[in-house]
């Protein structure tokens, strides 16, 4: 029942959220549909100058009429310029309104999407949200808003004459109706550019974060390959798909120019029979031509007006499933275990589980290490207790608390994570340490520098803690990120310390170090989780978690799972329980 109320609410907020969008974009709407009557309004003035020059001043030779009208039409012409300006700037600020209630959710969208969904492209929602902002900013919202408004001009030319609307009326039906086909034959193909563009940038990302190994093994010309095969299959749907808004829009701008011919001819035809005057036949090409305007602004624009719809269905998507979390915290700092109960873990996305039914106990002050075959998903159980991937059955509890209870910002400042591949962020070494805190202090930067043992290395470097780590840390060795990742772990004392093979690109001063930090934050009341495969990992901790197919086959302590280790059989007879002697979950929680 509480689960129930929480999605309920979850949703609600999310709804809110989208609902405060609307709102805006209602207010901003409206206020350029205003600005737009009062425009279109405007654009009657020359036609009513050229009408009244035709068939008052020509025929009086009257000077100052003309002026007067000369001065009147001018002053209209200013007013026109002055509002499109006004629409044009409130379009901008309001695409940039949206891209400010949005960025948050998007960043968090990039950040979901990059650990969770393996198989989507993270940015996806980057350019979805630049996409609209482009749209909106942009002449299409101008060209739609003044849609309706070519009834009026159809009015305006009944009123000079019913021939003349029924011509423009019947121009303007078939320029609906390329819209219509123009909707028909684009909508499909934009969204399947989107998809191409997706898996090129994909394709770019790979080679941007692999490209040491691409060089090092000669997958260049491979990964071009790659590159091109998809690069070529996204220059051909943009070309279909520019083909046909281009067609669109010659045969709109053909029909429009072959229109005003049209009118023109009816007109003289008018003024032939006497049924109408000479200005009316200038006044009505030009009353013609702006009744059609927006509807060639509409095509013209109508990729992008596809493109941004189709944007904004898959964000709305994502931001209604996105997983949300109370902003605040009641829960007390966790200070007593950490347990684990029939856990079960997978990939994201994957549908598939590698780590089944495990189940363990800790208290504070004591380390465990998780040993195990690779593949046997020790790597896949510690970014489940960190809440880096979603478990998929079980429970995962800090101090009785299961981690969702606490919001992704708070419960991380519990928890000190090292991943087996560090991969720093651009940035200094000291940002990277206090985790880009603004607020960190140098003391407490420099103290977890000194915890990890890299206090004087760090020391030794170009610009010391203000020097450059470089994109994904490239500026530094293996072994340096390795030990400034350690730092950031530990930076804050966290209460839940997390490694995955701390001890894979230390040296031997490194590795007496890393156990020096382990017993220190034991010391201290911390517990420590640490995938171990060189044995020298093992003399800084009390208990293993020996795993095996995804499964835990042995928990217990260091001293009796040792020498069952060493000859080979962890339960004692060779099978996959776990040893009678081994506490379980709770008697060790």
């Amino acid at each position: 029942m509480s689960t129930g109320m929480a999605d309920k609410e979850i949703d609600e907020a999310a709804r809110q959220q989208l609902g405060s969008i609307y709102q805006h974009a209602r207010k901003a709407m409206i206020a350029v549909a205003v600005l737009s009557a009062v425009l279109n309004v405007l654009l009657l003035s020359g036609s009513l100058y050229m009408m009244l020059v035709y068939d008052m001043v020509l025929p009086s030779r009257s000077v100052p009429t003309l002026t007067g009208l000369a001065i009147l039409v001018v002053i209209a012409y200013l007013f026109q310029g002055v509002l499109d300006f006004i629409r044009g700037r409130l379009l901008i600020h309001f695409s940039a309104a949206v891209d400010v209630d949005l960025n948050r959710e998007i960043h968090g969208l990039i950040n979901i999407l990059s650990r969770t969904q393996s198989n989507m492209d993270g940015l996806q929602p980057t350019r979805d949200l630049d996409q609209i902002r482009s749209f909106l900013s942009g002449p299409g919202p101008s060209a739609f808003v003044d849609l309706p408004w070519i009834l009026f001009f159809v009015g305006i030319l009944f009123l000079l004459h019913p021939y003349l609307g029924i011509t423009v009326l019947i121009g303007g039906v078939i320029l609906i109706f390329l819209t219509y086909l123009t909707e028909r034959l684009t909508s499909g193909r934009a969204q399947q550019l989107s998809q191409y563009n997706s898996a090129r940038m994909l394709r770019a990302d790979i080679t941007r974060r692999h490209s040491e190994e691409i060089t090092a093994m000669g997958m260049e010309g491979r990964m071009e390959d790659r590159w091109v095969q998809a690069n070529s299959q996204f220059l051909a749907g943009t070309e279909k798909l520019s083909g046909i808004s281009s067609t669109m829009s010659n045969i709109t701008k053909m029909l429009r120019m072959a229109l005003q011919s049209g009118v023109l001819t009816v007109g003289a035809l008018l003024v032939m029979a006497e049924q109408a005057s000479g200005g009316v036949i200038f006044a009505s090409s030009i009353l013609a031509s702006r009744a059609l305007a927006p509807v060639e602004g509409v095509i013209a624009n109508w990729r992008g007006f596809v493109g941004a719809r189709q944007a904004w269905a898959r964000l709305k998507k994502l931001i209604v499933m996105m997983p949300r979390n109370s902003a605040t915290d009641i829960l007390p700092p966790p200070h007593e275990n950490i347990t684990a109960e029939k856990l079960t873990l997978g990939p994201p996305g994957t549908g598939r589980a590698t780590v089944q039914d495990v189940s363990f106990g800790l208290r504070a002050g004591q380390s465990m290490a998780i040993l195990g075959p690779s593949g046997c998903g020790k790597s896949t159980l510690v970014r489940g207790l960190t809440g880096i991937w979603p478990k998929a059955d079980g429970s995962i509890r800090l101090d009785g608390a299961d981690l969702e209870q606490r919001p992704p910002e708070i419960l991380g400042r519990h928890i000190g994570y090292l991943p087996q591949n560090v991969e720093l962020i651009a940035g200094t070494v000291a940002e990277n340490i206090a985790r880009f805190d603004p607020n960190a202090k140098s003391e407490d930067v420099i103290a977890a520098a000194r915890l990890a043992g890299v206090h004087d290395m760090i020391l030794h470097l170009p610009d010391g803690y203000n020097s450059q780590v470089g994109n994904d840390g490239r500026a530094l060795s293996g072994g340096q990120r390795q030990r400034i990742g350690l730092a950031r772990a530990l930076y804050g004392d966290p209460f839940l310390i997390v490694l995955d093979e701390p001890n894979s690109n230390l040296d031997s001063a490194g590795e007496e170090a890393l156990g020096n930090a382990i017993t220190s934050a034991c010391a201290r009341g911390a517990i420590v989780i640490a995938v171990a495969h060189r044995p020298s990992l093992l003399e800084s901790v009390e208990l293993i978690l020996l795993m095996k197919a995804g499964r835990a086959i042995a928990f217990g302590p260091k001293e009796k799972l040792m020498p069952a280790l060493i000859a080979g059989r962890p339960n004692g007879n060779g099978g996959s329980k776990p040893q009678k002697d081994a506490p379980p979950a709770k008697s060790e929680a």
